[in-house]
Protein backbone atom coordinates (compact mmCIF):
# COMPACT_ATOMS: atom_id res chain seq x y z
CA UNK A 1 0.00 0.00 0.00
CA UNK A 2 1.46 3.41 -0.95
CA UNK A 3 2.72 5.58 1.89
CA UNK A 4 0.71 8.76 2.51
CA UNK A 5 3.70 11.06 2.86
CA UNK A 6 1.53 14.11 3.48
CA UNK A 7 0.05 12.47 6.57
CA UNK A 8 3.29 10.86 7.72
CA UNK A 9 5.27 14.11 7.69
CA UNK A 10 2.57 16.56 8.85
CA UNK A 11 3.58 16.73 12.51
CA UNK A 12 1.25 19.55 13.49
CA UNK A 13 -1.82 17.75 12.16
CA UNK A 14 -0.90 14.70 14.22
CA UNK A 15 -0.37 16.80 17.39
CA UNK A 16 -3.23 19.33 17.41
CA UNK A 17 -2.07 20.83 20.73
CA UNK A 18 1.19 21.97 19.15
CA UNK A 19 0.41 25.67 19.74
CA UNK A 20 0.16 25.08 23.49
CA UNK A 21 3.47 23.18 23.37
CA UNK A 22 5.14 26.06 21.51
CA UNK A 23 3.80 28.57 24.04
CA UNK A 24 5.15 26.47 26.90
CA UNK A 25 8.54 26.21 25.21
CA UNK A 26 8.68 30.00 24.87
CA UNK A 27 7.88 30.48 28.58
CA UNK A 28 10.46 27.91 29.67
CA UNK A 29 13.08 29.41 27.36
CA UNK A 30 12.49 32.93 28.67
CA UNK A 31 12.72 31.70 32.25
CA UNK A 32 16.02 29.95 31.57
CA UNK A 33 17.54 32.96 29.81
CA UNK A 34 16.63 35.14 32.79
CA UNK A 35 18.11 32.60 35.20
CA UNK A 36 21.35 32.31 33.21
CA UNK A 37 21.70 36.08 32.76
CA UNK A 38 21.20 36.66 36.46
CA UNK A 39 23.98 34.17 37.17
CA UNK A 40 26.21 35.88 34.56
CA UNK A 41 26.64 32.73 32.55
CA UNK A 42 24.87 33.70 29.33
CA UNK A 43 25.94 35.66 26.26
CA UNK A 44 23.00 36.39 23.99
CA UNK A 45 22.81 37.45 20.37
CA UNK A 46 26.35 36.64 19.22
CA UNK A 47 26.39 37.28 15.47
CA UNK A 48 28.06 34.65 13.29
CA UNK A 49 26.71 35.77 9.90
CA UNK A 50 25.28 38.65 7.93
CA UNK A 51 21.54 38.21 8.56
CA UNK A 52 19.61 38.94 11.78
CA UNK A 53 18.74 35.26 12.32
CA UNK A 54 22.36 34.10 12.19
CA UNK A 55 22.96 34.45 15.91
CA UNK A 56 24.07 32.27 18.81
CA UNK A 57 23.01 32.36 22.45
CA UNK A 58 25.76 30.86 24.60
CA UNK A 59 24.95 29.34 27.99
CA UNK A 60 27.81 28.40 30.31
CA UNK A 61 27.58 25.95 33.20
CA UNK A 62 29.42 28.45 35.40
CA UNK A 63 30.81 31.93 34.76
CA UNK A 64 34.34 32.20 33.36
CA UNK A 65 34.96 28.44 33.23
CA UNK A 66 36.15 26.50 30.18
CA UNK A 67 33.80 23.58 29.61
CA UNK A 68 33.06 21.03 26.88
CA UNK A 69 30.97 22.62 24.14
CA UNK A 70 27.72 21.57 22.48
CA UNK A 71 25.76 23.25 19.70
CA UNK A 72 21.96 22.92 19.80
CA UNK A 73 19.99 23.49 16.57
CA UNK A 74 16.22 24.05 16.66
CA UNK A 75 13.60 22.54 14.39
CA UNK A 76 10.58 23.84 12.50
CA UNK A 77 10.92 22.04 9.15
CA UNK A 78 13.64 24.53 8.12
CA UNK A 79 10.88 27.14 7.67
CA UNK A 80 9.63 28.22 11.12
CA UNK A 81 10.33 28.72 14.84
CA UNK A 82 12.99 30.75 16.64
CA UNK A 83 16.13 29.81 18.58
CA UNK A 84 14.81 31.88 21.52
CA UNK A 85 12.11 29.20 21.97
CA UNK A 86 14.76 26.64 22.89
CA UNK A 87 17.05 28.23 25.49
CA UNK A 88 15.83 25.66 28.03
CA UNK A 89 17.47 22.91 25.98
CA UNK A 90 20.73 24.16 27.50
CA UNK A 91 19.49 23.54 31.05
CA UNK A 92 19.98 19.78 30.99
CA UNK A 93 23.63 19.52 30.00
CA UNK A 94 24.60 22.85 31.59
CA UNK A 95 23.96 20.99 34.84
CA UNK A 96 26.49 18.37 33.70
CA UNK A 97 29.23 20.95 33.16
CA UNK A 98 28.74 21.44 29.41
CA UNK A 99 28.47 24.81 27.66
CA UNK A 100 25.65 25.09 25.11
CA UNK A 101 25.39 27.33 22.06
CA UNK A 102 21.83 27.67 20.70
CA UNK A 103 22.03 28.70 17.05
CA UNK A 104 19.60 30.38 14.69
CA UNK A 105 19.54 30.34 10.90
CA UNK A 106 17.60 31.80 7.99
CA UNK A 107 14.43 30.01 6.93
CA UNK A 108 12.98 28.53 3.76
CA UNK A 109 11.78 29.67 1.29
CA UNK A 110 13.98 32.79 1.66
CA UNK A 111 16.96 30.40 1.56
CA UNK A 112 17.38 26.76 0.56
CA UNK A 113 18.13 23.88 2.91
CA UNK A 114 21.58 23.68 1.33
CA UNK A 115 22.18 27.30 2.35
CA UNK A 116 20.94 26.56 5.88
CA UNK A 117 23.45 23.72 6.16
CA UNK A 118 26.17 26.15 5.10
CA UNK A 119 25.04 28.69 7.70
CA UNK A 120 25.12 26.17 10.54
CA UNK A 121 28.55 25.02 9.46
CA UNK A 122 29.71 28.61 9.74
CA UNK A 123 28.19 28.77 13.22
CA UNK A 124 30.45 25.87 14.17
CA UNK A 125 33.49 27.58 12.70
CA UNK A 126 32.59 30.79 14.53
CA UNK A 127 32.49 28.89 17.81
CA UNK A 128 35.76 27.10 17.09
CA UNK A 129 37.55 30.33 16.17
CA UNK A 130 36.17 31.99 19.30
CA UNK A 131 36.86 29.17 21.76
CA UNK A 132 39.41 26.88 20.12
CA UNK A 133 37.18 23.94 21.07
CA UNK A 134 35.75 21.03 19.17
CA UNK A 135 32.10 20.32 19.94
CA UNK A 136 29.16 18.01 19.66
CA UNK A 137 25.98 18.91 17.80
CA UNK A 138 22.48 18.06 18.90
CA UNK A 139 19.11 19.13 17.64
CA UNK A 140 15.42 18.51 17.24
CA UNK A 141 13.48 17.79 14.02
CA UNK A 142 15.09 19.91 11.27
CA UNK A 143 17.80 20.69 13.83
CA UNK A 144 18.47 16.97 14.21
CA UNK A 145 18.96 16.74 10.45
CA UNK A 146 21.37 19.68 10.62
CA UNK A 147 23.27 18.07 13.51
CA UNK A 148 23.79 14.98 11.36
CA UNK A 149 25.08 17.07 8.45
CA UNK A 150 27.60 18.73 10.77
CA UNK A 151 28.92 15.37 11.91
CA UNK A 152 29.40 14.28 8.29
CA UNK A 153 31.04 17.54 7.14
CA UNK A 154 34.53 17.48 5.63
CA UNK A 155 35.78 20.46 7.59
CA UNK A 156 39.15 20.81 5.88
CA UNK A 157 37.34 21.48 2.60
CA UNK A 158 35.50 24.37 4.22
CA UNK A 159 38.34 25.76 6.32
CA UNK A 160 41.73 24.05 6.04
CA UNK A 161 42.86 24.95 9.57
CA UNK A 162 39.79 23.40 11.21
CA UNK A 163 40.23 19.97 12.83
CA UNK A 164 38.72 17.11 10.82
CA UNK A 165 36.58 16.14 13.81
CA UNK A 166 35.47 19.67 14.66
CA UNK A 167 32.07 18.11 15.41
CA UNK A 168 33.04 14.79 16.95
CA UNK A 169 29.60 13.47 17.89
CA UNK A 170 25.93 14.23 17.18
CA UNK A 171 22.59 13.47 18.78
CA UNK A 172 19.48 13.88 16.65
CA UNK A 173 15.92 13.85 18.02
CA UNK A 174 12.82 13.35 15.82
CA UNK A 175 14.73 14.08 12.63
CA UNK A 176 14.57 13.28 8.92
CA UNK A 177 17.73 12.13 7.17
CA UNK A 178 16.31 11.19 3.76
CA UNK A 179 14.43 14.22 2.44
CA UNK A 180 13.29 12.62 -0.81
CA UNK A 181 9.84 11.68 0.62
CA UNK A 182 9.19 15.38 1.24
CA UNK A 183 9.19 15.97 -2.52
CA UNK A 184 5.78 14.28 -2.48
CA UNK A 185 4.30 16.66 0.12
CA UNK A 186 2.81 20.14 -0.08
CA UNK A 187 5.77 21.62 1.83
CA UNK A 188 8.14 20.80 -1.05
CA UNK A 189 7.38 24.22 -2.58
CA UNK A 190 8.42 26.12 0.56
CA UNK A 191 11.46 23.89 0.96
CA UNK A 192 12.52 24.37 -2.68
CA UNK A 193 12.94 20.63 -3.09
CA UNK A 194 12.95 18.36 -6.10
CA UNK A 195 14.36 14.83 -6.27
CA UNK A 196 17.91 15.98 -6.99
CA UNK A 197 18.10 18.75 -4.40
CA UNK A 198 16.41 16.59 -1.75
CA UNK A 199 18.97 13.83 -2.24
CA UNK A 200 21.82 16.36 -2.13
CA UNK A 201 20.86 17.56 1.37
CA UNK A 202 20.04 14.09 2.76
CA UNK A 203 22.87 12.91 5.05
CA UNK A 204 21.80 9.27 4.73
CA UNK A 205 23.30 9.41 1.22
CA UNK A 206 26.55 11.04 2.36
CA UNK A 207 29.70 9.13 3.33
CA UNK A 208 29.37 7.90 6.91
CA UNK A 209 31.34 9.90 9.52
CA UNK A 210 34.03 7.32 10.16
CA UNK A 211 34.78 6.60 13.80
CA UNK A 212 32.42 9.28 15.12
CA UNK A 213 29.43 8.78 17.40
CA UNK A 214 25.90 9.35 16.17
CA UNK A 215 22.63 8.79 18.03
CA UNK A 216 19.19 9.03 16.42
CA UNK A 217 16.19 9.18 18.75
CA UNK A 218 12.54 8.99 17.73
CA UNK A 219 9.44 9.57 19.80
CA UNK A 220 7.45 6.43 20.49
CA UNK A 221 4.25 8.22 19.38
CA UNK A 222 5.68 9.53 16.12
CA UNK A 223 4.61 8.33 12.69
CA UNK A 224 6.05 5.21 11.12
CA UNK A 225 8.09 7.33 8.72
CA UNK A 226 9.82 9.35 11.42
CA UNK A 227 10.63 6.21 13.36
CA UNK A 228 11.86 4.49 10.18
CA UNK A 229 14.12 7.42 9.35
CA UNK A 230 16.00 7.17 12.66
CA UNK A 231 16.47 3.42 12.28
CA UNK A 232 17.59 3.74 8.66
CA UNK A 233 20.42 6.22 9.18
CA UNK A 234 21.86 4.39 12.18
CA UNK A 235 21.85 1.17 10.19
CA UNK A 236 23.34 2.81 7.10
CA UNK A 237 26.06 4.77 8.87
CA UNK A 238 26.74 1.94 11.31
CA UNK A 239 27.53 -0.42 8.45
CA UNK A 240 30.08 2.05 7.11
CA UNK A 241 32.21 2.90 10.11
CA UNK A 242 30.25 5.26 12.37
CA UNK A 243 29.43 4.37 15.99
CA UNK A 244 25.65 4.59 15.94
CA UNK A 245 22.81 4.14 18.38
CA UNK A 246 19.06 4.17 17.77
CA UNK A 247 16.44 4.63 20.48
CA UNK A 248 12.77 5.37 20.86
CA UNK A 249 11.77 7.54 23.80
CA UNK A 250 8.33 8.44 25.17
CA UNK A 251 6.59 11.34 23.49
CA UNK A 252 5.23 12.69 20.23
CA UNK A 253 7.23 14.61 17.65
CA UNK A 254 7.32 17.69 19.89
CA UNK A 255 7.26 16.46 23.47
CA UNK A 256 10.03 13.90 22.97
CA UNK A 257 12.61 16.71 23.06
CA UNK A 258 11.46 18.01 26.46
CA UNK A 259 13.69 15.50 28.23
CA UNK A 260 16.75 17.49 27.12
CA UNK A 261 15.79 20.30 29.50
CA UNK A 262 15.83 17.85 32.43
CA UNK A 263 19.31 17.31 33.95
CA UNK A 264 18.26 13.90 35.25
CA UNK A 265 16.83 12.41 32.05
CA UNK A 266 18.49 9.55 30.21
CA UNK A 267 18.62 11.66 27.04
CA UNK A 268 20.44 14.48 28.82
CA UNK A 269 22.87 12.07 30.42
CA UNK A 270 23.68 10.56 27.01
CA UNK A 271 24.29 13.97 25.42
CA UNK A 272 26.50 14.96 28.33
CA UNK A 273 28.42 11.70 27.97
CA UNK A 274 29.06 12.48 24.29
CA UNK A 275 30.14 16.04 25.15
CA UNK A 276 32.62 14.82 27.73
CA UNK A 277 34.04 12.17 25.38
CA UNK A 278 36.43 14.57 23.62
Amino acid sequence: MPVDYEAEYNCRARVPEYEEIFARWSREAEDYRAEALKARRAELGLSYGSSPRQTIDLFLPRPDVTAPLALFVHGGYWRSLEPAMFSQMARGINAHGVAVAVAGYDLCPQVTIKEIIDQIRHACLFLWLRTGQRMIAYGHSAGGHLAATLLATEWHELYPKAPPDLVHAAYSVAAIFDLTPLVHTSMAVDLCLDEASAREVSPIFWPAPQGRSFDAVAGSSETNEFRRQSRAITEQWGKHGARTRHEERPGNHFTVVDALSDPGSAMTERVAELAHSI
